[in-house]
């Protein structure tokens, strides 16, 4: 799809529409990937799982992010202002009278990011909405700093505008952990190690929402209200939260489990994720 197409679609141009993550998480379940680090910036492949997330939503012309940090969200904003400097010539003038003077930039990444302190301990809810004056379009992306797959999230938008709801979600399907069993009485009829069917959806983020649900469902104040909880039960109640189907690969990096398989697939170069070209 065209720049033009998109913009006839969505009303904005895509690379205007700004992408929330959620990256406030301290990751206690990861310990053995890493125990200094926050969350987003567990490495898989060698790159922080966070830069994934932001080259997927990129390779679909998304350039705008923002990012709701909490639990050493620091060493985020760290990340992304050393990745600059080591990749620049620059001019420092050591008695801080004027800022850096970057001469060259050879990084293949084009994003604004805006880092937000939205507190060390707040829930997904407030987050967003202490996010909100940074939310300048009809409507925004989010999603969560520890979730990654083949989401196309351009058909997701188109879906979403189409819809004329307030907000969609990408339902998906959790990848098999145990092995499924068809038991009749006594007997197990068959047994697969790892089902590849399943019929039940949940929710795996990559949500688009429409500027007015920060207003009309979220609260700054309301520091211990989960985005999940009464602002999308409210929202389905209301009929107007949609979902879009993602038949693909997904996985949300929990577990060391988790982290081993994503990096095993990115070593195997079978990393579904990656949509974008090196």
């Amino acid at each position: 799809m065209t720049a033009a197409d998109q913009t006839a679609t969505t009303g904005v141009p895509v690379s205007e529409i700004p992408v929330v993550i959620l990256c406030g998480g301290m990751g206690t379940r990861l310990r053995e990937a890493s125990e200094q680090l926050p969350k987003g910036l567990v490495d898989v492949g060698g790159r922080p799982i966070l830069w994934h997330i932001m080259k997927l939503y990129s390779s679909h012309g998304f350039r705008k992010f923002v990012l709701c940090l909490g639990y050493k969200g620091d060493m985020i904003k760290s990340y992304f202002l050393d990745s600059r400097v080591r990749s620049s010539d620059l001019t420092l003038h050591t008695n801080g009278s004027k800022p850096l003077e970057f001469h060259t930039d050879t990084s293949d990444e084009d994003w604004e990011i805006t880092f937000v302190e939205t507190g060390l301990t707040t829930a997904t809810g407030a987050r967003i909405a202490r996010a909100a004056k940074y939310l300048d379009a009809p409507r925004f992306a989010l999603t969560y700093g520890d979730g990654i797959g083949s989401v196309d999230v351009s058909t997701a938008l188109e879906q979403h505008v189409a819809s004329g709801k307030t907000g969609t979600l990408t339902g998906v399907h959790p990848s098999g952990r145990y092995g499924e069993m068809q038991v009749e009485g006594d007997s197990v009829k068959e047994f697969n190690e790892k089902p590849t069917t399943q019929t039940d959806y949940v929710n795996g983020g990559f949500f688009f929402f429409e500027r007015s649900f920060v207003e009309g469902y979220l609260d700054a104040d309301r520091t211990e209200e989960m985005l999940e909880h009464a602002p999308l039960g409210r929202l389905a109640r209301d009929g107007e939260l949609g979902v879009y189907k993602h038949e693909g690969y997904w996985l949300g990096m929990d577990t060391f489990r988790d982290w081993k398989e994503l990096n095993g697939l990115w070593d195997a170069g079978r990393a579904e994720w990656k949509t974008w070209k090196d």
